[in-house]
């Protein structure tokens, strides 16, 4: 039987790391531009985002994103956020097997069978062994193992390299010493943004009844030639219904809604996932191999032969509704609490 409440231990835990970062002019800022936004009082916001931030584990980017300036304090207690995630995951992932999901080298180690490409260590290999590698795949990805967000992560060509000694060495002073081939996404996903392979980020939960529970779809798209579909570089997501429909306009950092994808004009609030089915199975399947590890969030790629996995986060985050881009107000905390049993 789950636990009906959640640590106190890891909230108390969450809220003093919260105070200790608190940057409080940078809070202002944000209040300054959710009041002008959304015609609100900024003082007013300032303090109402400080209270949420102490008593209602929303973080301030939270209150941002979720556009809590314009919602009730009903319809606030309907969202998932990333304080609230937090919680989740260090109530029900096993501390011991974090570090499966943390390095990059050791996930791909333990759920190898499931990613469908080849991938490489710089470090126990030489310039020799590096060359043939990458020449044999003419692009790979090259990727700090301990890192989030998509930072350490970037896009290699084999033809512009010269002297693959120096090269090595490069990628060891950046701290990139995983290499992996450079996924060929679908066409359905290149048609919307063709110069980053695009991730789906499906969220699930292994239940008590040993049942793996879908608590979030979303799809990234990631914006110009950069390595990452992250919000970090300036990516976005939108939400998808369990059949890979997308459910409204796609959102990232800054207030950004896009209707339509910024470069190729691709709708975003049309878009339907390309074997949907095949990649709900494949998180089924691949979220038993470590049940201890109970709440991921898996980020997936539709290739033309199907899907496959790119890593997962043992700390998935929110992925939640945006009420202006999407004009719902209600999020998906009722239903995540009634599935996890908080």
């Amino acid at each position: 039987m789950a636990e009906k409440t959640l640590s106190r231990r890891s909230r108390l835990d969450y809220f003093v790391y919260r105070f200790k970062a608190l940057d409080l002019p940078s809070v202002w800022r944000r209040a300054r531009e959710v009041g002008k936004q959304h015609g609100k009082f900024a003082p007013f916001v300032y303090v109402d985002m400080l209270y949420y931030a102490g008593f209602k584990d929303t973080g301030f980017q939270d209150y941002v994103d979720w556009d809590f300036a314009i919602l009730t304090r009903a319809e606030r207690a309907t969202f998932m956020t990333n304080a609230i995630s937090n919680h989740i995951a260090l109530r029900y992932d096993a501390a011991a097997q974090r570090t499966l999901f943390e390095d990059k080298i050791a996930f791909n180690k333990t759920f190898g069978a499931y990613l469908h490409r080849e991938w490489f260590e710089v470090e126990p290999n030489d310039a020799d062994a590096l060359r043939d590698f990458v020449t044999r795949h003419g692009v790979v990805i090259g990727k700090v193992p301990v890192s989030n967000s998509g930072k350490g992560v970037e896009r290699y060509e084999a033809a512009d390299v010269t002297d693959w000694a120096a090269f090595r060495a490069e990628l060891l002073g950046k701290g990139q010493v995983l290499l992996e081939e450079y996924i060929r996404q679908h066409a359905a996903l290149s048609a919307v943004s063709p110069d980053v392979v695009n991730t789906t980020r499906v969220t699930t939960f292994l239940d008590d009844a040993g049942v793996v529970q879908l608590l979030s779809f979303a799809q990234k798209f990631g914006i110009g030639k950069q390595a990452s579909d992250q919000q970090a570089f300036g990516g976005f997501f939108t939400l998808m219904d369990s059949s890979g429909k997308s459910l409204g306009a796609g959102y990232g950092s800054h207030q950004k809604i896009y209707a339509k994808h910024p470069v190729t004009g691709a709708s975003i609030t049309d878009f339907q996932l390309p074997m949907a089915d095949e990649v709900l199975k494949l998180v089924d399947e691949v979220s038993r191999v470590r049940p201890d590890i109970r709440y991921v969030g898996w980020d997936v790629v539709v290739t033309p032969d199907g899907p496959i996995i790119v890593e997962g986060n043992w700390m998935p985050g929110a992925y939640e509704n945006k009420p202006s881009a999407t004009g719902v107000r209600t999020g998906s905390l009722p239903r995540i609490r009634k599935i996890v049993g908080f």
